[in-house]
């Protein structure tokens, strides 16, 4: 059955942006005592929220401040905002996958983890922000967070569609346990040269009954296809 609704993550899926958040991750947690390379760190935080990632930081030794409540994720938003506003790439192949699906009249909106000000900087400098009106759903405004499926069942409901006609595009494990457990269907996007993290690990991915995919270009045959 054809889709009514794609449902894209934004980090990693519409824009380029995990691996610079994560050396953000790296360079500060190792001024509290952590040190961890590039890969150690796309393992443990890749489609993570915030809270979870400071909870892991602690579990490994990290001497985090603590002096008032989210305090070293407010310091590590800041970090990252600034490095992210230097620049950071659309993925490939996403602006004209969009007019792809507006031709096909099949509808579509981002769900993420991230908050809106991450997205409005990320997505604000490709044109995507603007794409994206009315359709951005962030886990920071709607209190509900992957792997928790609430976050794509919003989504659906706000753009009208059921979950049995939503296609999700996903980069993450916890991304793609959300869908599977709101009933949807999950296409894994799997840049080449990123299959060694968890964020990118196909058969991670594939073990939680994601479809596989390696290029933009390839989705719209792939749901036409279904």
């Amino acid at each position: 059955m054809r889709p009514d609704l794609v449902i894209f993550d934004c980090d990693g899926v519409l824009v380029d942006s995990e691996i610079v958040s994560n050396q953000v991750l790296i360079d500060n947690l190792a001024g509290y005592g952590l040190e961890m390379d590039l890969t150690q760190a796309m393992d443990l935080f890749v489609g993570g929220t915030m809270g979870g990632v400071e909870a892991k930081a602690r579990d490994l030794g990290a001497q985090l401040p603590d002096e008032r409540p989210d305090q070293w994720i407010d310091e590590v938003y800041a970090q990252t905002y600034a490095r992210l506003k230097q620049g950071v790439d659309v993925v490939a192949g996403i602006p004209w996958l969009l007019d792809d699906l507006d031709a096909a009249g099949i509808g579509y909106c981002v769900a993420s983890n991230g908050s809106d000000d991450k997205m409005k900087i990320t997505l604000g400098q490709n044109g995507l922000w603007e794409r994206f009106d009315g359709k951005r759903f962030s886990a920071h405004s709607l209190g509900v967070a992957k792997p928790d499926p609430d976050l794509f069942l919003l989504a659906a409901q706000h753009m009208g569609a059921k979950p049995d006609q939503c296609i999700v595009v996903e980069d993450s494990v916890n991304g793609v346990l959300a869908a599977k457990r709101a009933g949807m269907r999950c296409f894994g996007y799997v840049p080449a040269g990123h299959g060694g993290h968890e964020g990118g690990n196909g058969a991670a991915l594939t073990a939680h009954d994601a479809h596989i995919f390696d290029d933009m270009a390839q989705l719209l045959p792939l749901i036409e296809g279904l």
